[in-house]
């Protein structure tokens, strides 16, 4: 059943200003454009929190900016099951897990698209478009043809809504498991614009028709146009750029230090007022700000806040905080605070000129330059008397040049591609001391790249006609390829002449050495080809390239395998917590196992692999030191056990089994049987001869004496 969350009412630039930007008072653009009240511009942590809440604001973006959005559609949570097997005789374990459906939305005008996405700080998807957890995903752009979402569609009917004019986000069976089983808060860097933007564009778009600019200021990365109204957006652009607006027609103009539209003649400042003649003021440097702090979301550090401060020497304690809602770098943002420091301080000074009354023209917010004086002047006021024009000005100090500057240390997140998964199958005789009753799969898997997590498992033992589902994979595997096979070498001393080079599949696999302790306590055990192993050296040769030595061979009862590997065989290296066990019915022995991943990397299709069911997990091992005895022409042997391994007690291994015993095949084709590990033979007995070990569930692998 799903659930609509939120109904999204309007954008966040919708209520009127109520008066006039800046000192132009009485200008009627903020009846024009708005209605509402308040003049509350973009905050930076608003940015940052992830809402639901119903009639929430949506701001409009522009460039490129990390935004959060909000959740407005969702579904309930959506169960899913499956089931493990926990050996012959116990009962199998139910797993749950749960995923969700829903809509976020970004931006209140057209986006071009969507880079990376972070849930819950941790990167979710990367720069080249993968996802970390599994998830479908659809992006809506915002344009005015866009369809209705199909899941929402289906979902909830006829009522639901194609959102045209609204950017938004569609994820299709989240799953949940990393998050607590809830939707978790996101962030979406979000590219509405191809570049950087002028702040001028930016405050056009705003305004409406309204606002002239003609796309001068500075270039921000990303900026997102969010408040109470449009008159606090507009005003938070205005002290980014150093700028202001002035009347234009029916309109305003956003104006920029730059050229003066006139330079005049001070004809003495209040000519026509009695008692007044030249009016010029020069502000304590005390009232100046000594430090001015710029706080904005830096780019080269996922868009999180950023700080970059301008001080003055002198005296004078007052600190200042700027806060934008833009993206900005480091260097830019710096060169604002040094550019807002500097107009502070040279804007200390202001000073009256008169004027006749031909220069009514002059309206506050004109630039203006004195006849026979550096610099230049922003018209601030003006009165008329006795046709005396007196016009209020302060002086502009201009722009300063972006300057190096540090974004300080980032701690990003790592983007880490996944890549296809590689998944290997093996029937192993038991790792520790287990007496299992139906052979078990092992199945090791990994990514070729560093950021794969898990993959779903399906297997089947009637060659693909029928698949069960066997949960997920376990933690990533250290796999890889053998590059230079091992020697021949037996299990019965240490190998330390021997050595084997494997490649891993990627550089964030490492390998560690093992002491004779860790060593005997079972470290480092790989599966090399089809023989088990233990090494206690491991130098690296290049970022992927081990070189292994201090080998301990045939592991396992796995010597027959032992020397026999070839370049490009499997390396795995055996670990408890990246390993998943799949039990098997008896009747699979002497057939195949199929074994199917799908990971998050295999968008071509998952990914299968085949292996043998040999019995090696239920089967005792082969019998060793085969030996005749002359004196008593009697053939003699060792029984070995599927549990015991690490004889720790000094005493007979435990059988293992329902009772001892063996099979002897004779080269003529004829066979016996015997319940101890001796056996007479005679001067005319043919030899070879093949010795099995008969347990509960079949006969050993052939020694041979």
């Amino acid at each position: 059943m799903a659930t609509l969350v939120l109904t999204v009412v309007g954008t966040a630039i919708g209520g009127p200003i109520g008066g006039a930007i800046g000192a132009i008072a009485g200008q009627a653009i903020d009846r024009e454009l708005f209605k509402g009240k308040g003049r509350q511009g973009p905050r930076l942590t608003e940015l940052s929190v992830q809402t639901s809440s119903y009639g929430s604001q949506l701001p409009m973006i522009f460039g490129a900016m990390r935004v959060a959005g909000s959740v407005i559609w969702s579904t309930d949570l959506i169960e899913s099951t499956s089931k493990t097997s926990n050996g012959k005789g116990q009962p199998s374990t139910t797993n749950y897990s749960y995923s969700a459906s829903f809509a976020v939305a970004l931006s209140a005008r057209p986006i071009r698209r969507v880079g990376r996405i972070w849930a819950e700080g941790k990167l979710l998807r990367g720069a080249g478009g993968d996802f970390k957890t599994a998830t479908g995903f659809r992006l809506h752009s915002g344009d005015e043809v866009q369809p209705v979402d199909p899941l929402i569609a289906a979902a909830e009917g006829a009522q639901a809504s194609a959102h045209r004019g609204l950017a938004y986000a569609v994820f299709e069976h989240f799953q949940l498991a990393e998050y607590g089983n809830r939707i978790p808060s996101l962030t979406f860097e979000v590219i509405a614009d191809d570049g950087p933007v002028a702040i001028g564009a930016i405050a056009e778009a705003i305004g409406a028709g309204l606002v002239t600019a003609g796309g001068a200021g500075a270039m921000l990365s990303g900026f997102s146009a969010y408040g109470d109204s449009a008159r606090g957006v507009l005003e938070a652009l205005a002290d980014i750029g150093g700028q202001w607006f002035a009347p234009a027609g029916g309109g305003l103009a956003l104006r920029i230090d730059g050229a003066p539209d006139r330079t005049i003649a001070d004809q003495g400042a209040g000519a026509g007022k009695r008692g007044v003649r030249h009016a010029r003021k020069l502000a304590a440097i005390e009232s100046v700000p000594q430090v001015i702090t710029l706080a904005h979301y830096d780019p080269a550090r996922d868009y999180q806040i950023g700080l970059q401060r301008a001080r003055r020497p002198g005296a004078g304690q007052r600190s200042t905080r700027l806060e934008v809602a833009a993206a900005i770098d480091a260097s830019a943002a710096k060169a604002i605070a040094e550019t807002a420091l500097r107009r502070a301080e040279v804007g200390r000074e202001t000073r009256q000129v008169a004027l006749d009354w031909a220069a009514l023209d002059l309206a506050p917010g004109a630039i203006v330059a004195i006849d026979g004086e550096p610099g230049r002047w922003r018209v601030t006021g003006w009165s008329l008397e006795a046709m005396v024009l007196t016009l209020d000005l302060v002086r502009l100090g201009g722009a300063v040049a972006a300057t190096a500057a540090s974004s300080g240390r980032v701690l990003a997140s790592p983007d880490a591609a996944a890549g296809r998964t590689i998944v290997h199958a093996v029937e192993l005789p038991a790792l520790g001391d287990e007496i299992f009753a139906a052979p078990r799969v092992l199945v090791a898997a990994a990514g070729a790249g560093a950021g794969w997590r898990r993959a779903a498992l399906l297997y089947s033992i009637d060659g693909g006609g029928r698949w069960v589902a066997a949960g997920s994979t376990a933690l990533p595997a250290t796999i890889g390829t053998v590059a230079v096979p091992p020697r021949v070498a037996g299990s019965a001393l240490r190998d330390l002449a021997g050595t084997i080079e494997v490649e891993l599949a990627h550089d964030a696999m490492t390998l560690a050495d093992a002491d004779d302790a860790g060593l005997d306590a079972g470290a480092n055990l790989a599966l090399v080809g089809d023989e088990l192993l233990q090494f206690g050296r491991a130098e690296p040769i290049s970022p992927t390239r081990w070189r292994l030595s201090r080998l301990l061979r045939g592991r396992r009862g796995t010597e027959a395998a032992a020397g026999r590997q070839a370049a490009g065989d499997r390396f795995v290296l055996i670990e408890p917590e990246a390993l998943v066990a799949i039990d098997l019915p008896l009747s699979a022995i002497g057939g195949e196992v199929a074994v199917m991943a799908s990971g998050i990397g295999d968008g071509d299709g998952p990914v299968r692999v085949d292996a043998p069911v040999t019995g090696a997990s239920v089967l005792p091992p082969s019998p060793v030191h085969l030996r005749i005895d002359a004196a008593s022409g009697a053939l003699h042997w060792a029984r070995r056990s599927r549990a015991g391994w690490r004889w720790i007690d000094g005493a007979d291994a435990p059988l293992g089994e329902e009772r001892e015993s063996y099979r002897i095949d004779f080269a003529t084709g004829a066979s016996a049987e015997t319940v101890s590990p001796t056996f007479p033979i005679g001067d005319d007995t043919a030899l070879p001869v093949r010795i099995r070990q008969r347990g509960t569930n079949g006969l050993s692998h052939a020694a041979r004496p």
